[in-house]
């Protein structure tokens, strides 16, 4: 059977969607004139004929391709397997760009001129258009005659390349299947599809085993990894470990490297390092390990109870709030007290900075769809960035999800609860949110649960009344429809409809249940969870409040550790702590990881868990006399208010949470930030008890 390359882009296309698509948008995702799809068209149209499907042509609507799951699900298979003789140049680019890449010498033009079936002038003109996107990543093009065409560039460069490359042309939701062996099994000859020349830079025995090595070493990490960053990790160690056996080693920064190995991140890639050895039988070098650490450092993925008070977040949480006034005060639209839209991004930003910073590229499959539907945010956020982090060069890419974070806040404004709706994405970064957060404003008696490919498997499906997702969910048993993360209006019918259908399911199947229920009643350990859970949540409220206090410290010739130590002795005499001395050698810790002062205040966090604490505590202490100190963003300030926070270190994570939310209230707007630097005791417990009433109301009041 012969396709040519358009009328297969444009049936990928259209199976794709389920709905109507224009000719213009096919025209636009093909960049080629609406003339050349109308023609191609017609050759489509005979082939999905013999496949018992038919093109649905609405004027001035779109196109639909219609059929049945099954068919189309052949067809799809049928284009899966093709042996392609033709391609896009867009793929053309790609399937060279991944042969040079992995190739260690020149490559005639000849040779890819001839594997592809085309001109020599044809691959000159695609080495063109790959020279401008090898500058992205500091690499380059060397073509000469009789001597062929290489790139260029350091050893981590040609990875970050060769990673780009994969997660750009490789659907998320197809490299998972590769990763849990679920993929379609091909036969050996058939590897002319862009995912078999890309996935042939890396061996898929290999990330199966290198899957396994990462999921031993989760639960060493105190977070959880975002399902993109996991598959970006696979990827990175699978390429790392073919080009080790290929002779090719990482140059890493020696002080660089000394500095990341006290952290947590290090020890977890010294882990799989070792395993790795072991299993392939190479060495690896201390450069690798650190480069693992910095993809483990960039793949958090934080949730509403993440920990303000680690490391950098509440720096990040300043960040935030300014971005967060920046949007309120262009928009008019008042964001500053959301708080799971500052909770959001805190845990968004945090692992992007770091990824920024340490030049590791993102990908956003929706960055296109993103900046066409939401362009008056996407500049808005672009200006905030460029003031709030003059530092730095933010790629369109993380402003993208950015843009989708703050339309997901300003689209969520009723709150239902009559249908509990599953949304999943493959990201876990955010498409499902913006999602979640459409389906709740459009349709009423939605509430929504967010969560990841790799989440399924964790969840009790029968609690959801409709499953929807961003991607095709293989071998997944229970009914769910699949939508584009940005909803369109045909889309939105379509899931009125099948959540009305899945709630009339659930009414009938319930009938019988109901009348058992009303006899047996509530699950007891379900409601034995909710009461320990509310307890949790109160006992800390209660620390908190009840140990809660302001006073005046004289400081004059003292140092700061002398003060701190005091206080932590009254606090030792209220039996808050047992060793005032181990509490302070834990805050003095604290302080030279970062500075704790909080710029533009008078006012510095000191804050730690420690085994030496016994109870959770909040305390201010105002000084009489300025003391030098180093703030967050690593000036030098004036500090007159120590906000003194401590806790157990097995604190639960309800208390946690607690504690996390009195930062990100300390920080939260100017008029906050003027009563914490304030002396009037009642005023600031007030401020705190109503702060802690609406955290406790939002999590265990129904």
């Amino acid at each position: 059977m012969y396709i040519s390359a358009r009328e297969r882009k444009i049936l990928e296309l259209l199976l794709a969607n389920q709905d109507e698509m224009t000719v213009k948008e096919m025209a636009d995702a093909l960049d080629v004139s609406p003339r050349t799809v109308h023609r191609d068209l017609k050759g489509v149209e005979k082939l999905i004929n013999e496949h018992d499907l038919t093109l649905n042509k609405k004027s001035g609507i779109g196109i639909q391709l219609l059929g049945s799951t099954e068919s189309k699900e052949k067809l799809r298979l049928i284009l899966f397997n093709l042996s392609h003789n033709e391609y896009t140049p867009e793929e053309r680019q790609t399937i060279i760009l991944s042969e040079l890449l992995d190739s260690s010498e020149p490559v005639k033009l000849l040779a890819i001129a001839n594997d592809l079936n085309v001109t020599i002038a044809t691959i000159s003109n695609d080495l063109n258009k790959i020279e401008e996107k090898l500058e992205a990543f500091q690499l380059s093009l060397i073509r000469k005659r009789g001597y062929g065409v290489e790139i260029i560039g350091s050893e981590s460069a040609k990875r970050k390349a060769m990673s780009s490359l994969i997660s750009e042309n490789i659907d998320e939701a197809e490299l998972m299947s590769v990763i849990k062996e679920t993929i379609q099994k091909k036969s050996t000859s058939q590897v002319d599809t862009i995912t078999d020349r890309l996935l042939g830079l890396v061996d898929k025995k290999k990330l199966l085993i290198i899957e396994k090595q990462i999921n031993e070493i989760k639960s060493d990490l105190p977070y959880s990894i975002a399902d993109s960053s996991y598959i970006g990790l696979v990827v990175h160690l699978a390429l790392a470990i073919e080009r080790i056996q290929q002779g090719e080693e990482i140059n890493f920064d020696e002080e660089y490297l000394d500095s990341l190995k006290p952290t947590k991140e290090y020890k977890a890639a010294e882990k799989i390092v070792k395993g790795l050895e072991g299993i392939f039988r190479i060495d690896i070098s201390n450069g690798e390990i650190g480069y693992i650490t910095m993809h483990l450092m960039g793949a958090k993925l934080r949730n509403e109870r993440d920990d303000l008070l680690e490391d950098s977040s509440l720096q990040i949480g300043l960040i935030v709030q300014n971005l967060i006034k920046f949007v309120s005060d262009e928009t008019g639209v008042d964001l500053v007290k959301n708080a799971s839209l500052f909770q959001g991004l805190v845990a968004h930003l945090r692992p992007a900075l770091y990824r920024i910073r340490q030049n590791m590229r993102i990908s956003n499959p929706l960055l296109s769809k993103i900046e066409q539907d939401y362009s008056e945010m996407f500049n808005l956020l672009s200006h905030a960035v460029r003031v709030h982090l003059p530092e730095l060069k933010v790629p369109r890419e993380e402003i993208g999800y950015l843009v989708m974070h703050f339309a997901s806040a300003i689209l969520n404004k009723e709150e239902t609860k009559e249908v509990k709706t599953l949304v999943v994405c493959s990201s876990g970064i955010g498409t499902s949110k913006i999602l979640s957060s459409k389906l709740e404003q459009q349709i009423s008696g939605v509430r929504t649960h967010n969560a990841s490919l790799f989440d399924l498997s964790n969840l009790n499906l029968d609690e959801f009344d409709a499953v929807i997702s961003t991607v095709p969910l293989k071998d997944f048993k229970k009914d769910y429809l699949v939508v584009s993360p940005l909803l369109s209006n045909d889309e939105v019918n379509k899931v009125k409809q099948f959540i009305f259908n899945q709630k009339h399911l659930v009414r009938i199947d319930s009938k019988k249940e109901n009348v058992k229920q009303d006899l047996v009643g509530i699950n007891s350990r379900s409601y034995l969870t909710l009461i320990s859970q509310i307890h949790r949540y109160s006992e800390t409220i209660k620390q908190i409040l009840e140990g809660f206090f302001l006073n005046e410290v004289s400081n004059e010739g003292k140092s700061l550790q002398v003060v701190l130590l005091s206080q932590l002795d009254q606090l030792r005499d209220k039996g808050v702590v047992k060793n005032s001395q181990d509490v302070l050698e834990e805050l003095l810790k604290r302080e030279e990881i970062g500075g704790l002062g909080i710029p533009g205040t008078n006012m510095a966090l000191y804050h730690t868990r420690s085994d030496a604490v016994i109870r959770s505590s909040f305390t201010i202490h105002r000084l009489n006399r300025a003391a030098s100190v180093k703030a967050m963003d690593g000036t030098e300030m004036k500090l007159q208010t120590i906000l003194l926070m401590i806790s157990s270190k097995d604190v639960s994570e309800e208390g946690l949470e607690i504690l996390s939310g009195i930062s990100s209230l300390i920080i939260r707007d100017e008029e906050v930030m003027d009563h914490f630097q304030s002396s009037n005791e009642e005023q600031i417990a007030n401020l705190l008890a109503t702060e802690l009433k609406t955290i406790f109301d939002t999590k265990v009041v129904k």
